[in-house]
Formats: structure tokens, sequence, C-alpha cells
């Protein structure tokens, strides 16, 4: 094995410290617009209780998992077929910050939610891995408004599962039908 200098290698933990699924107050900290895929992307940090500043934390650990802009951050499309979503999450908001309107009809700043507390409930959902095994990751399933985390008025959902493979979906793809491969050049 070549000689290693493990000084100035920070220690990798035990995983005893990971954020599990559950509700927590959140503040907002970032919101990005991306008009061309309508969507916002919130960037949130862990508010109060046993967690607070946890994904502070972790950008400051790992630069190099923050260096995406995803740790800590999930998406909020306004999409039409997502607004349902979104007033979902105006609500949450407001109903956290002394009835605060991030009022979209009059085109509100999104960089007024910078500093606004939410209310996130996460969930557990797999996923595959580089390696091709079923892994799991938290991700955020819904708002609501802080007093009902800090009430314990919420559900977590349970773990949302990979569908099983079958031997038309194994390994992510799809057979391709007989009546296509003709007009495939590389068939």
């Amino acid at each position: 094995m070549k000689a290693i200098n493990l000084n100035n290698v920070q220690e990798a933990g035990t995983g005893s410290n990971r954020l599990p699924a559950g509700g927590y107050v959140a503040i907002i900290e970032k919101v990005e617009d991306f008009p061309e895929k309508e969507y916002l992307r919130v960037t949130y940090d862990i508010a109060e209780g046993e967690y607070s500043g946890y994904y502070g934390q972790l950008r400051k650990d790992h630069p190099e998992w923050a260096e995406n802009g995803w740790l800590g951050a999930y998406v909020k499309s306004y999409k039409e077929k997502a607004l349902p979503m979104l007033k979902r999450f105006c609500t949450a908001v407001s109903h956290s910050n002394g009835n605060y309107v991030f009022d979209l009809k009059n085109n509100s700043d999104e960089q007024t939610l910078v500093g606004k507390y939410i209310g996130l409930v996460f969930r557990e959902e797999e996923y595959y891995g580089n390696d091709g095994s079923i892994k799991t990751r938290l991700s955020v399933s819904f708002e609501c408004s802080a007093d009902k985390i800090r009430s314990n008025d919420f559900k977590v959902p349970d773990v949302k599962r990979l569908a099983p493979e079958t031997p038309e979906t194994a390994n992510g793809f799809a057979p391709i039908p007989d009546s296509v491969k003709s007009e495939l050049p590389f068939i």
C-alpha cells in the first residue's frame, strides 16, 4: 500500500448524527428562480431543536457536497400542474411568519422569502446508488406551518420505495417494441 498521511483528513462519522425522517422548523436561507424551467430552488436550514444548524454545519464540514447547491435545498415548481403544491408552500410560509404573504398574483419578489420560517416534513426515499445498490436518502415530503411541527401535528409518510423490477424494467431500460426497431439505425 502507498504511504498516506491522514493527519489533515477529517474522519468520517458513524452516521448516528444523520437527520432522521420527521418534522422540523426550518428557515429559508436562499431562493433562486429558474424561469426557463419554472421553478424556485429553496435552500433552508433547520432552525430549532436538536438538529438546529444541521445543513449549515454539513456545508461547512463538506464544501464539496455543497458545490452543486442542492445540500439542504429543494424545488418548488410553478408550472401549471404544480400550483397546488406551490400554494401549500405559500400557505405554510404565511402561517409560519405572522401571516406574511408571498403574493404571486402581484409578482412578489422571491427574495422576500429569505429569512422566513417554514415547517418541513422529511421522509426517506429509496434510490439506486452508483453501484446499483438500493440506498435511502431524506427528502422534503411536504410543508406545513412551523406551529404544526412544534405541536407534533403532522404525520411522517412511509418510506417511498422503488417500484419492484420486472424483466421489462430491469436496469432502468424497457424493451424496444418490434414496431419501432426497423426505424432505428443501430439495430
